[in-house]
C-alpha cells in the first residue's frame, strides 16, 4: 500500500467506528495492510474470543538488548460519539477554535488516533535499512474499557521476546511529559432481596432501601479517603488522595413492585505504589457494617469487576529524560486518569505518557485536535525515533 499524507491518514483512521462495542479487527486489518512489507513483522494478539486484537509490530534488529530501540503505544479503540456533534463524528472535519487556531474534528482526534496516525505513518514511511536498533508499535484493543487488551497483552505476550524498553504512549498531554498516573480499581456491590406487589410489601424483601444506608457508608469512606495523603500525593496537587466515586446505582423495574435486586458500581482512584488490596478490605469492612445494621448482610456481595493499576517512572529513566530534552520540561507532571501504561509497565517497558491534543476534549461532542501540535507531533517523533533507532 502506497503511504498517505498525515492528514489523509488520519481521515481514514477517523473514518473507522472503532467504538469499544464493536469488534477492532477491520481498524486493526486495515494497519497491518498499511504497514505490511519486507521486513516488517506484525504479530496478531487474539482476544479470549477472536473478536478483538492487539497488533505489536516490529522494524529493525531484534530487541536482544531491551535497553535499545524505542515503542511507541496507542489504542485503537475510542468511547462512543453520543450526541452534540456540530458536524459527523467519523469525518475529519476542518475547524476554527475560539483563540483561531485551525483544528480537525472528529471522534478520536484526540484520544488517540492523532498519535496513532502519527505513530503508524512514521513506521511506514521508515527507511528500514536506517535502523541501528529496533521500532516497535503496541496498538491495543479496548482501552476505554478499563485498558483490557493491554492487560490481555501483559499476560499472554511472551517474556523471551522482550519489546524496547523505552516507550512512548501517546495519550492527549498536549506534549507535557507524564511519568506517573493513579489508577483505577473498579468495583461491584449487589443487594438483592424478593420481588412482591407493592400492595403487601411484607410478601417481599426490599433490596434498594439497605442499598441506600451503603451509599451512606461509602459516602463516609470517601471523606476519610480525603483526609489522607498516600505516597505520592505531592505529584496529584489537585486531588491528592485516593477518590472515591459512587458511579451508578441500578434497581427496581416498576413502581408497583418491591425491587429484588440493587446494583451499585463504585470507583476509586489509587496512588502509584498503593496496594488495592487494603481499599478493597476498607470498602467491604464498610459495606458489611452498613448491610448487617439494615439486617441484610446475607444478601450482599462486594466484587472487583476491574483493575487498572497505578504507573510510576523513575526520573532518571532515559526516555523521560529525553522527552524533556526534547520540551524543556523541567517540573513532574502527572494525570489522575488511567492508561496502557499501567499493563505494558509489567511487560518491562519505561513509560511516558506524551502526546497531541488535551484530555480535556476527549469523551466529549467536537472532539478536536489543534493541527499545530499533530505537525509538532511529527517532529517529536522523528527525533525520538533517530535518537533511539537510528544512532
Amino acid at each position: 500500500m502506497t503511504t498517505l499524507s498525515a492528514e489523509e491518514f488520519l481521515a481514514r483512521l477517523i473514518a473507522f467506528d472503532s467504538t469499544s462495542v464493536h469488534s477492532n479487527l477491520p481498524i486493526a486489518d486495515f494497519l497491518c495492510d498499511y504497514l505490511d512489507r519486507p521486513g516488517v513483522r506484525i504479530d496478531r494478539n487474539l482476544s479470549a474470543d477472536g473478536e478483538k486484537v492487539n497488533l505489536v509490530v516490529r522494524l529493525g534488529p531484534s530487541a536482544a538488548d531491551p535497553g535499545r530501540g524505542l515503542t511507541l503505544s496507542a489504542h485503537m479503540d475510542v468511547v462512543p460519539a453520543g450526541d452534540g456533534w456540530d458536524s459527523d463524528p467519523f469525518v475529519l472535519t476542518d475547524g476554527t477554535l475560539s483563540d483561531g487556531g485551525d483544528c480537525w474534528f472528529g471522534r478520536g482526534t484526540a484520544d488517540m488516533k492523532g498519535f496513532l496516525a502519527l505513530a503508524v505513518n512514521a513506521a511506514a514511511r521508515l527507511d528500514l535499512d536506517s535502523l541501528q536498533a529496533p521500532l516497535a508499535l503496541v496498538l491495543t484493543f479496548d482501552e476505554e474499557l478499563g485498558c483490557l487488551g493491554a492487560a490481555h497483552l501483559a499476560a499472554t505476550w511472551p517474556k523471551e521476546d522482550p519489546l524496547p524498553k523505552n516507550t512512548i504512549i501517546g495519550e492527549p498531554t498536549s506534549f507535557e511529559a507524564v511519568r506517573l498516573h493513579k489508577g483505577h480499581l473498579k468495583i461491584r456491590i449487589e443487594v438483592s432481596g424478593t420481588s412482591a406487589h407493592s400492595g403487601y410489601p411484607h410478601l417481599g424483601i426490599h433490596a434498594i432501601e439497605p442499598a441506600g444506608a451503603i451509599i451512606t457508608a461509602l459516602a463516609e469512606l470517601r471523606r476519610q479517603l480525603e483526609s489522607e495523603h498516600p505516597p505520592h500525593h505531592e505529584h496529584f496537587p489537585e486531588t491528592p488522595f485516593v477518590a472515591l466515586n459512587v458511579a451508578r446505582v441500578g434497581g427496581g423495574d416498576a413502581i408497583n413492585i418491591i425491587p429484588d435486586l440493587c446494583v451499585i458500581d463504585v470507583g476509586l482512584r489509587l496512588l502509584p505504589e498503593m496496594n488495592s488490596a487494603p481499599i478493597i478490605a476498607r470498602v467491604e469492612e464498610a459495606v458489611e457494617a452498613a448491610a448487617r445494621a439494615e439486617g441484610a448482610a446475607q444478601r450482599c456481595t462486594v466484587e472487583v469487576i476491574n483493575e487498572t493499576p497505578p504507573m510510576l517512572l523513575n526520573d532518571s529513566a532515559p526516555i523521560y529524560r529525553a522527552v524533556c530534552a526534547l520540551t524543556g520540561q523541567q517540573e513532574t507532571v502527572s494525570a489522575s486518569y488511567g492508561t496502557d501504561g499501567a499493563w505494558l509497565q509489567y511487560l518491562g517497558l519505561d513509560c511516558v505518557i506524551f502526546g497531541p491534543g488535551t484530555i480535556r476534549v476527549a469523551h466529549k461532542p467536537n472532539e478536536y485536535l489543534p493541527k499545530d501540535e499533530f505537525l509538532q507531533g511529527r517532529r517529536h517523533l522523528e527525533q525520538l525515533i533517530r535518537s533511539f533507532c537510528q544512532s
